[in-house]
């Protein structure tokens, strides 16, 4: 199966799972609770606080070596958003892709999908966990604060605590 595929399949518009296809084509599903939403939220209204230069968007579709990957919020310049914004999914990833962890998730499929954010051109990729605490990480690694977004070291607020 392909991205548009999975676009245009009537019966998958409606599920309440985000999707991702894996390197052979198979649908990945993963629920999400209402905590990782409201993470997604937070994550966006802080960046849009931040910066207006750009766009700040949730679950973004990017073609990877191992198939289409769905980061939970991106920002993507005006820039990258004037040469890419009519592919559905992007070739190439975002400035930033943020992932909120999840139980569901190991450590390693994250670290594999900041990878292959990074091998599509993603300048830097998040990971946030469920207490609201970020990681950051440029194409070298590990980095303490964030080079796009100076000041934001975590998602606080009263209702995730």
């Amino acid at each position: 199966m392909n991205w548009q595929q999975v676009c245009d399949d009537p019966l998958l518009r409606d599920l309440p799972y985000k999707i991702e296809l894996n390197e052979w084509g198979n649908i990945v599903m993963s629920p999400a609770t209402s905590r990782h939403g409201m993470l997604q939220g937070l994550i966006q209204n802080a960046l849009r606080a931040i910066r207006q230069d750009g766009l700040v968007f949730p679950e973004c579709p990017i073609q990877t070596a191992k198939g289409v990957k769905v980061p939970d919020v991106v920002w993507a310049s005006g820039a990258f958003l004037r040469e890419h914004a009519a592919s559905s999914p992007f070739l190439r990833a975002p400035e930033l892709c943020v992932e909120v962890m999840s139980p569901a998730n190991s450590m390693r499929e994250m670290e594999e999908k900041r990878e292959l954010y990074f091998a599509r051109g993603a300048q830097e990729v998040w990971l946030c966990d469920e207490q609201g605490a970020l990681a950051f990480h440029d194409c070298t690694g590990p980095i303490p604060v964030s080079s796009l977004f100076p000041g934001i070291s975590r998602i606080d607020s009263e209702y995730i605590h």
